[in-house]
């Protein structure tokens, strides 16, 4: 119940009337929700990480040499690859978001780029190269890096984010990186000419 203070027809001043609401009746009605703010609060909520780089050799390691091939992947999980979903509601309106990688791409620091998924580790004792992610270095890193150091490695996974909810619905996208270092060698064979005793 409130009271709603009104002038009278004739002009001649102030009337008050009480007013009853039953309960159980809806409030007034509050200013539209507008489904693209609540999709933003829900794209913020989503837990997105950006690439675990593997790879074998492991980065760091002195394990690299020239026309070798190296494996790389990402760690998995929803955080790391997705689908990972988080939904927001107001004033009626409920907005879902989802999230997942679309792909990763690889900077190999010798101006190679590689486009891969979430790649295949390695096996201890698998031969060749990874069946859908990795790279062979042409060049050793030594011979090519300032100070001789390792090849600067960075990954980066691009997210692509859709929500709908409230009679709309859009596609967003992230990218999200993580460096690692390689050192890559050469591997020199000595030939040794005995001669004649």
């Amino acid at each position: 119940m409130y009271a709603k203070v009104c002038p009278r027809v004739d002009g001649s001043g102030l009337t008050t009337l009480l007013v009853y609401i039953p309960t159980g009746s809806a409030p007034p009605a509050g200013p539209p929700v507008d489904p693209r703010v609540l999709a933003e609060q829900a794209i913020a909520s989503l837990v997105m990480r950006a690439p675990e780089i593997r790879m074998a050799p492991p980065p760091g390691s002195t394990g690299g040499l020239v026309g070798l091939p190296v494996w790389m992947w990402t760690e998995r999980g929803e955080e790391f690859l997705g689908p990972t979903r988080q939904s927001v509601s107001a004033g009626g309106v409920t907005v879902a978001a989802v999230g997942e990688v679309s792909r990763i791409v690889w900077d190999m620091g010798d101006g190679t780029t590689v486009v891969c998924g979430a790649g295949t580790p390695y096996s201890p004792g698998a031969e060749g190269s990874s069946p859908d992610c990795g790279h062979v270095y042409a060049q050793a890193s030594s011979r090519h890096v300032p100070g001789g150091g390792p090849w600067p490695i960075t990954a980066t996974s691009t997210w692509t984010v859709t929500w709908s909810g409230g009679g709309l619905s859009g596609t967003e996208t992230l990218e999200l990186s993580s460096s690692a270092e390689l050192f890559v060698g050469e591997l020199h064979v000595l030939n040794q000419d005995e001669g004649s005793r």
